[in-house]
């Protein structure tokens, strides 16, 4: 069975730990980042090539209150990979999916891709995860820390977050861990619930309406999480790219 990490967000104090401790496994450089006609204590803006996770600001105002909701946004490693099959029509195994740990990676033939077909990739993604480095072309986004698992050790994210927000383990572990918080988050916020749990291996618990979260807090689709059948539907669309 896969792994998985479980994220309570009603235990994010938004100090962005897990953000930086990514960035330092997988040595990404730095960002130029601003606050100026941003206004946001978010930085940066959204994920990009050199960020494969980000702590997302959203300050909303209900009942006459300010409330402040913290999502540690990332690639949920879906248990059906929209990336990936959108990904094999055109260059097969440029993205995998290790069926041991759950996680989907992109792989160095992502830079076949070209940016048309690129955008076929993200678009494909119900989360809006997928980005290019426009330098090299390569894909990037989390790798669940796939070297980590396989050495016995955690994700980074998971490791240094100083408040439990973040749990990791088998699935079954984290799936029971998750239905039980959001049994005792309920009780005091009844809008609880838990992001598209039978999709994806990154389980987020929702505190507030996703909407009041991220755009994409929980998967882009018509009517709940993206199904099988939904997602095969759209794969209709480049193929004509087969005939060319």
């Amino acid at each position: 069975m896969p792994k998985t990490i479980f994220v309570d967000t009603s235990r994010c104090t938004a100090c962005r730990g897990c953000q930086i401790a990514c960035k330092e496994w997988h040595e990404l450089p730095a960002n130029k980042t601003t606050q100026y006609k941003w206004g946001s204590h978010q930085n940066p803006q959204d994920l990009n090539a050199n960020n494969y996770k980000l702590v997302r600001f959203n300050e909303h105002l209900e009942d006459g209150k300010v409330h402040w909701n913290f999502f540690p946004d990332q690639c949920r490693h879906c248990e059906l990979a929209a990336c990936k099959e959108m990904g094999d029509i055109y260059i097969e195994e440029a993205i995998i999916k290790d069926e041991e740990t759950g996680a989907v990676i992109f792989t160095e033939k992502t830079k076949g891709f070209t940016k048309e077909q690129f955008e076929e990739i993200k678009d494909a993604c119900p989360y809006n995860i997928p980005r290019r480095n426009e330098e090299t072309g390569l894909m990037a986004k989390c790798t669940m820390c796939n070297d980590r698992i396989h050495n016995g050790l955690v994700p980074a994210c998971v490791k240094v977050c100083p408040t439990g927000a973040m749990q990791f383990g088998e699935r079954s572990d984290m799936l029971k861990l998750a239905n039980s918080r959001l049994a005792t988050l309920k009780k005091k916020y009844p809008k609880a619930r838990l992001a598209d749990p039978d999709e994806v291996n990154v389980i987020y618990l929702l505190i507030d309406e996703p909407e009041n979260y991220h755009e994409f807090s929980v998967a882009q689709a018509t009517v709940g999480p993206m199904s099988k059948k939904q997602f095969l539907a759209t794969l209709a669309r480049p193929f004509k790219a087969l005939k060319a």
